[in-house]
């Protein structure tokens, strides 16, 4: 059983920057792929980012990509996910989610444990 605990969600300018961060309990947690989600009111979960249990490989969908950068540290259990030039649609509550398997995916069905979520607002 893995815990997911997200924060450094908030309010922010378009074009800035925040960075989420995601603690991890319970288990092996290298031994699990990390992804990042995020769901806006009346939308589906949208994929953002994952990255492999070692931390090695990272995954980006294309909305994000160049402007957010994943990353994890198994010594401190956690995630992250570092978000510059920041845009009025990238405004939705983010999730973090470990996958039974090492790799991760971009389909949100392949994750078994999720956090509550940390809300990002972003204000033009």
């Amino acid at each position: 059983q893995v815990q997911l605990v997200e924060s450094g969600g908030g309010l922010a300018q378009a074009g800035s920057s925040l960075r989420l961060s995601c603690v991890a309990s319970g288990g092996f947690v290298y031994a699990h792929g990390l992804g990042w989600f995020r769901q806006s009111p009346g939308k589906e979960r949208e994929y953002v980012a994952h990255i492999n249990g070692l931390g090695t490989t990272p995954y980006y969908a294309e909305s994000v990509k160049g402007r957010f950068t994943i990353s994890r540290d198994n010594a401190k259990n956690t995630l992250y996910l570092q978000m510059t030039s920041l845009k009025v649609v990238d405004t939705a509550v983010y999730y973090c989610a470990a996958s039974p398997d090492s790799s991760g995916s971009h389909d949100p069905l392949a994750y078994l444990y999720w956090g509550q979520g940390t809300q990002v607002t972003v204000s033009s």
